[in-house]
């Protein structure tokens, strides 16, 4: 009986030492790795946070915003985002998400086909000159950047908006564009939110 006992006790000590053990381990790594970002790269750790002209800080430079008016309507003076699915509004951070709907889905392919002649009327284009990240969702609904050939088209309508040339609108476009990763894996991208913060501080 007592050897039985004192193999158990032995057991649970040699667990509870474990547990001891991992969790500091836990805890220090944590704090060090932590300490390492803080020095290395504080703005990614901290969320890559942006500011506006005023030094508020109004967004993460990894989530994407919308740029329109109460209503949903594209404000002139700002690129616009690809839709999302993300919550009621779209880009809603705790909720994820995409549209679910296959390319054979009927709502979504009217949804495309809608907002496709919306978005050439608006930038004066024909309706093949709009891109298909122009009208569809990511899968997260928080992706912050656009193709750039949907920043193409709509340079015009920022310029004249904020009355900029197209020149000027163009350059802040490529200092807010990213190439391949490792100039060979996915594709140029646009930050949608930095380009636009960069836009407000333009003027």
């Amino acid at each position: 009986m007592k050897s039985a006992m004192s193999l158990n006790l032995r057991s649970y000590w040699a667990g509870f030492k474990a547990v001891l053990v991992f969790t500091v381990i836990v805890i220090v790594y944590t704090f060090v790795m932590t300490g390492i970002g803080q020095l290395g790269m504080p703005d990614k750790v901290n969320g890559s946070m942006v500011e506006d002209a005023s030094g508020q800080v109004v967004g993460s430079s990894l989530i994407g915003q919308s740029f329109t008016d109460d209503k949903g309507n594209a404000l002139p003076q700002y690129f616009q985002s690809r839709p999302s699915a993300a919550g009621d509004n779209g880009y809603d951070a705790s909720a994820s998400s995409g549209t679910n709907k296959g390319h054979q889905d009927a709502d979504l392919i009217k949804s495309v086909t809608d907002l496709r002649k919306q978005i050439a009327e608006r930038e004066h284009v024909s309706v093949k000159d709009v891109p298909a990240d122009a009208t569809t969702s990511s899968s997260s609904g928080l992706d912050p950047a656009i193709s750039p050939e949907y920043a193409a088209i709509q340079v015009k309508r920022v310029a004249d908006a904020r009355g900029l040339t197209e020149e000027q609108v163009e350059n802040v476009v490529k200092k807010n564009t990213t190439g391949r990763g490792l100039g060979f894996i996915g594709e140029p991208t646009v930050n949608v939110v930095t380009l636009n913060l960069d836009l407000d501080k333009l003027q």
